[in-house]
């Protein structure tokens, strides 16, 4: 029998070159000050494009359809995507838009994180050949809340990916705004929720209308292990799988009416950015492999770890036998 897929995997997302700045300090001075760090690169970025580049790496038959600009770093985002072996054919290029670009101010283990967001908020479900969801296997949707127009259309899209028979994951990154809001109707149709700490709070207080989290300033609730296991709770009980994204101390899950847990690996952390989407990308090579959920939750906190071994969120991604050694 033929099967019916081409892509194992299609992403369907943001795309922007990343300038990090390491050794960032942690209040620029203004007035014309120069002040002189340690390094500096401009790599691939974009939660959709990192995840979609380690995908490949590890192994998956992987297209990505986002937007960029008709410009420099639109060509730079393609050319990295195909240089990684990403199939970027349907990928759009909006030549009345420039490309998002975001600048990257690295502290040791924390980061500030500056985007213009360039033509993101033009990605429509529209931009996603109704071919190109039927010839994929898994449909990852990356920063739900950079991309208005995609995630009002985010149920339908995924709508039609399951009637092909596709499984679909989604990765809202952080809410800017702090809202929240429209994840009620997505959650039911998305297979996987894949939130770090924080955004699984506060997705899981919006949906419950406990009212809207705060993104990174839930604060101490993201350490407090009782809220955060109601949270994981609250968020299957919408229909969906919750794997989140612990850093440190690893990653949790909750499936069948159990909490299944994976701790960190240790690691010398050159730099973290982009260690959630191959941590992503870990865990969709596993799972679509047929992998147990704690064995693809465990290659993909290796694969977010080994990513953190080099500057940019692509550079140290790792292949699947090093993901699975």
């Amino acid at each position: 029998m033929v099967s019916r897929t081409t892509f194992d995997l299609l992403v369907v997302g943001d795309a922007n070159p990343d300038v990090i700045v390491s050794g960032s300090p942690r209040h620029p001075e203004f007035g014309q000050r120069e002040q002189l760090v340690p390094a500096a690169g401009l790599v691939l970025g974009g939660s959709g494009a990192i995840t979609a580049y380690g995908a490949a790496r590890l192994g998956l038959r992987t297209a990505f359809a986002g937007r960029v600009g008709d410009d420099p770093a639109g060509a730079f985002v393609l050319d990295a995507l195909r240089g990684g072996g990403v199939d970027v054919s349907a990928c759009v290029v909006d030549p009345g838009v420039p490309t998002a670009m975001t600048v990257v101010l690295v502290d040791g283990d924390d980061r500030a994180i500056l985007t213009a967001p360039g033509c993101l908020d033009r990605l429509a479900p529209a931009d996603v050949p109704p071919g190109l969801l039927e010839r994929a296997a898994h449909v990852h949707v990356s920063s739900y809340f950079l991309q208005p127009l995609l995630a009002a259309g985010l149920a339908g899209l995924f709508g039609m990916a399951r009637a092909a028979g596709a499984s679909t994951s989604l990765d809202t990154n952080d809410d800017p705004a702090g809202r929240w809001a429209g994840l009620a109707g997505v959650l039911p149709v998305t297979d996987v929720l894949l939130p770090n700490e924080n955004e699984a709070l506060a997705i899981a207080r919006a949906v419950s209308g406990a009212g809207p989290g705060a993104g990174t300033g839930v604060g101490a609730g993201a350490d407090d292990d009782a809220d955060l296991e109601r949270a994981v709770k609250e968020l299957a009980a919408r229909g969906t799988l919750p794997v989140v994204k612990r850093g440190e101390r690893g990653a949790l899950a909750f499936a069948d009416g159990e909490l299944v847990e994976v701790p960190a690996r240790p690691a010398t952390v050159v730099d973290a950015v982009g260690a959630g989407d191959s941590f992503n990308a870990g865990l969709l090579a596993a799972l679509l492999r047929g992998l147990p959920l704690s064995r693809g939750m465990s290659v993909a906190v290796t694969c977010g770890t080994l990513s953190t071994r080099a500057a940019g969120g692509t550079a140290a991604q790792p292949t699947w036998e090093e993901a699975t050694s």
